[in-house]
């Protein structure tokens, strides 16, 4: 139902956030690590509505793709929306995928309620549904925007068809080059058709 709140994060808890939209509402966003987020700062925090039988949950993120990666991993058998949580605390998503695409549950079973079972089923159900997942998962929304041409001209690389994870491999080098969106583009692709 809801796909993002933009507003005020008036207080910080161990396991959650309260955000308080313009009309003065505070939602109550279980996340991951709430500390990426800043007290007294406007931040926009993507959202998951979870229905349980006796219970309706608000699950923040910090982005689109940490949203999409709790989505896929509460499908999996055995893995709810609180061993999401704290899967994605660690802020490791690139870890994450790796450990499924090489099918290494001993890296999953560090998170808490995952035991090998688990771990296992996270590898057999998310084995070649991640490939398409960006890699840079955990950056507060606020900072994140902090290099608007960067991301623009990442998400045009992707929408010229470049996957995902060629375009998170050049991220680090475009970020020390150019300032203009057209100047990453530029060089992103001068390394990509190398």
């Amino acid at each position: 139902m809801y796909e993002y709140i933009n507003g005020l994060v008036t207080n910080i808890y161990p396991a959650y956030l309260v955000i308080a939209d313009r009309s003065g509402v505070g939602y109550k966003l279980f996340v991951a690590n709430p500390y990426r987020f800043e007290q007294n700062v406007e931040s926009h925090v993507y959202v998951e509505q979870v229905v349980r039988e006796n219970e309706l949950t608000l699950y923040g993120f910090i982005d689109e793709n940490e949203k999409a990666l709790f989505n896929k991993l509460i499908n999996v058998s055995g893995i709810g929306p609180k061993s999401a949580l704290a899967i994605l605390a660690n802020g490791d998503s690139e870890g994450l995928v790796n450990a499924i695409a090489n099918e290494d549950p001993t890296y999953l079973m560090q998170f808490p309620g995952v035991g090998k079972k688990t771990a296992q089923q996270i590898v057999l159900d998310l084995k070649g549904k991640l490939d398409d997942m960006a890699v840079s998962v955990g950056m507060p929304a606020s900072k994140a925007k902090t290099n608007q041409s960067l991301t623009d001209a990442l998400e045009a690389l992707e929408s010229l068809g470049y996957s995902a994870k060629e375009v998170a491999k050049l991220e680090k080098q475009l970020a020390a080059n150019h300032d203009t969106t057209d100047g990453y583009i530029r060089s992103a692709l001068k390394l990509l058709v190398k």
